[in-house]
C-alpha cells in the first residue's frame, strides 16, 4: 500500500501551529485512516472530523480504494466549452474575488480554484507552479475534482456537504493526494440552488486552518454579486436590529418593479426561512414581511435608510433599501445631467455614495475605498439621507 501520508517539511517557529501540534495531528489522522479505511471500524468521536469520515464512508460505499490512484480525468474538448458557456456568470463574477484572494493568501504556497457544481474546474488564481505535476494535475480547466473522480477533497466534501470545510494531508482519501491541505466552500446562486464551489489548496504546505474562514467570506462575497447581477428595480439589504449593515453578512433580496423577489443571497435565506423553503419557487416579498411592499420603495425613493420591518412570524428585521440609479453622475470637469442641477450638494453627495454602492454591487467596504472615504462615512449619509 502507498504511504499513508505526504512528506511534512520542517516547520519554523513562525508558523501557526507548532511543530509538535503538527506531529500529534498527523499522527491522529494516519491512525483515524487505519482504523476506517484499512480495519473498516467506527471511529471514536473527535479522531476525525464529521464531514471526513461521511465522505470516507461514501468513497467506501461507491467501491473506491484508498491506495489506488485518482484519475484527475479532464473531460472532452467540446464538452469543457459547454461547461464554460453554462458558467460564464460565475466565472466572470467570482475573478475581481479570486484576485483579492490571491493577496490575501500570497507566499503561502496556496491558490485558489473554482468548480461548477458538479465538482469541474472552470477557472483558478493565484501562485500556481506548473512544473509540479501535483499542482497541474488539479488546475487544469475542465479537470474532474468531484468526489466521485478523486475521492474526499475540499472540493468533493464541500460540494457534498454544502458547508465550509477544512481537510489536511491524510484526510483526502486516497493515499496518492495525501500531500493537499485544502479549505473549500460551497457556492450559491440567486435562487438558492448550489452553483459551484471555492477551494483554496496548498501542497505540502503548512496546515492553516483558518483558510477556512478566509474561503467562506470569499464565498459570500461571490454569492452576493451573484445576487446582485440579477435584473432588479430594487435592492434591499438585511439584517437584525442593532447589528451594523454594510458586511458581507448582511441578507440582500432583489425585486422587480412589482415586488418580486428575483435573488437571495444564503443570509437573506437564513434570516427569513419561507425563502430556502420555497426553494426557486417565485415568492413575492409581501409574503415574507408584513408590511406592504410599496412601503420599501418609498423608503427607496425618500432616502430615509434602514427601516425596521416585521417578519411575518413576529420577529423584526432592519432593511435598507437602494435603487439602482437610472443616471450617471460625475464628478470633475464632467457636467451632471440637467435633472441632477437643481439638486442640492448634499443631495449629489448622496446620490454619488449610492451609485457607487451599486457599482460596488453592494460592497459598503469596496464603495468607500473607490470614494476615498471611510466606510462609517459611508454608512451615515446613507442612513442620514
Amino acid at each position: 500500500m502507498a504511504p499513508l501520508l505526504g512528506s511534512i517539511h520542517p516547520m519554523t517557529p513562525s508558523t501557526s501551529l507548532s511543530t509538535d501540534h503538527s506531529i500529534v495531528r498527523l499522527t491522529g489522522i494516519e491512525r483515524a485512516r487505519r482504523s476506517a479505511l484499512q480495519d473498516r471500524t467506527s471511529l471514536p468521536t473527535g479522531w476525525i472530523a464529521p464531514w471526513v469520515e461521511r465522505s470516507w464512508q461514501r468513497c467506501l460505499d461507491i467501491g473506491l480504494q484508498p491506495d489506488e490512484l485518482p484519475a484527475f480525468n479532464v473531460l472532452s474538448q467540446q464538452h469543457v466549452h459547454r461547461t464554460l458557456d453554462a458558467n460564464q456568470r460565475l466565472v466572470k463574477t467570482a475573478k475581481p474575488i479570486l484576485e483579492g484572494l490571491g493577496r490575501a493568501i500570497i507566499n503561502t504556497r496556496y491558490f485558489a480554484i473554482l468548480t461548477n457544481a458538479q465538482g469541474v474546474v472552470v477557472d483558478v488564481s493565484g501562485q500556481i507552479d506548473r512544473s509540479d505535476p501535483r499542482a497541474h494535475l488539479i488546475t487544469r480547466i475542465g479537470t474532474d475534482l468531484s468526489e466521485q473522480s478523486v475521492g474526499t477533497t475540499a472540493i468533493g466534501t464541500a460540494l457534498a456537504e454544502k458547508q465550509a470545510v477544512w481537510l489536511h494531508r491524510g484526510e483526502h482519501f486516497f493515499a496518492g493526494t495525501a500531500h493537499y491541505s485544502c479549505a473549500g466552500a460551497p457556492l450559491f446562486g440567486p435562487d438558492g440552488a448550489c452553483v459551484g464551489m471555492l477551494d483554496l489548496t496548498g501542497i505540502d504546505a503548512e496546515e492553516r486552518p483558518e483558510l477556512k474562514h478566509l474561503i467562506t467570506q470569499s464565498a459570500s462575497k461571490i454569492e452576493n454579486a451573484l445576487v446582485l447581477a440579477q435584473a432588479h428595480t430594487l435592492m434591499v439589504r438585511l439584517n437584525w436590529p442593532g447589528n451594523a449593515m454594510g458586511s458581507e453578512a448582511d441578507g440582500i433580496l432583489c425585486l422587480d418593479a412589482d415586488g418580486w423577489i428575483t435573488g437571495a443571497n444564503p443570509s437573506a435565506r437564513q434570516m427569513a426561512p419561507l425563502l430556502a423553503a420555497r426553494g426557486d419557487e417565485a415568492i413575492h416579498v409581501s409574503e415574507v414581511f408584513g408590511v406592504p411592499y410599496e412601503m420599501l420603495f418609498d423608503a427607496a425613493k425618500r432616502n430615509t435608510g434602514a427601516i425596521e420591518i416585521p417578519l411575518w412570524s413576529g420577529l423584526h428585521l432592519q432593511a435598507l433599501p437602494i435603487a439602482p440609479s437610472r443616471e450617471t453622475l460625475t464628478v470633475g470637469t464632467q457636467a451632471l445631467p440637467h435633472a441632477a442641477k437643481s439638486l442640492q450638494l448634499k443631495d449629489v453627495e448622496v446620490h454619488l455614495i449610492r451609485q457607487a454602492v451599486e457599482i460596488a454591487r453592494g460592497n459598503v467596504a469596496e464603495a468607500a475605498r473607490t470614494l476615498g472615504i471611510s466606510r462609517a462615512t459611508v454608512y451615515r449619509k446613507l442612513g442620514k439621507h
